[in-house]
């Protein structure tokens, strides 16, 4: 079992397949994002990668300008849902937007940031499903999901590892990446971070860190 696990930490499964490594992981620090702002304080990020460790081929256009969102390997990739539970709100509407991997681009895309937290959960989620794990939470978003890839509906009962949608580069998003978080409440402007860890496929139970590439 994870040593750091706490009483009141929810354990989900991994919400993809494949091979995918861990951005902004709350075994690092909390909060997680450098935020305890829409329930976030544990979220974390997974970005779909290859054998080695790359998300999208590296070409010149990697370290100079935008990159389009299907150049990379997790564009479109199916999304699960990491609880049963009743689906409780979704969002299908923002567009997918250039991936940004070069530092020239990344400084000018950071300083929208506070313009995209006034637009609320959409500016920043983006396309999200949101899953209540019991009749009062806690509350599981899934976010940066592809445009009209939802395939739940609001008030559908789903299973762990059902399909929910595709994984895309909405919202606050620099690179198509799938992010995950608990919190108490669906009252976003007070809702607080519940802790998280994942289920291996041998049972145990742990937070990856930080760069870490898991396999589900």
């Amino acid at each position: 079992m994870y040593s750091g696990l706490r009483p009141d930490t929810v354990v989900l499964e991994l919400p993809f397949r494949g091979l995918w490594r861990v951005e902004n992981s709350p075994a690092r620090r909390v909060p997680s994002h450098g935020t305890t702002a829409f329930g976030s304080s544990h979220a974390i990020d997974f970005v779909k990668v290859d054998e080695t460790g790359r998300s999208a081929p590296f070409t010149w256009r990697a370290a100079v300008a935008p990159e389009p969102p299907e150049q990379f390997l997790g564009f479109g990739v199916p999304i699960l849902s990491p609880v049963p539970g009743r689906v409780v709100a979704i969002h299908d509407h923002e567009p997918d937007h250039a991936g940004r991997r070069s530092q020239l681009l990344l400084l000018p895309y950071m300083l929208g940031q506070a313009k995209r937290a006034r637009n609320g959960a959409a500016g920043l989620a983006g396309n999200h499903v949101v899953v209540a794990a019991g009749d009062r939470g806690p509350f599981v978003l899934v976010a940066h999901l592809k445009r009209d890839s939802i395939q739940v509906s609001v008030g559908d009962e789903i299973s762990t590892l059902d399909a929910i949608g595709q994984c895309g580069n909405s919202g606050n998003s620099t690179e198509p990446h799938v992010h995950v978080q608990v919190s108490d409440s669906m009252n976003w402007a007070s809702s607080q971070g519940v802790p998280l860890a994942f289920r291996r496929a041998d049972g145990t139970v742990w937070l990856p860190n930080e760069s870490e590439i898991v396999r589900a």
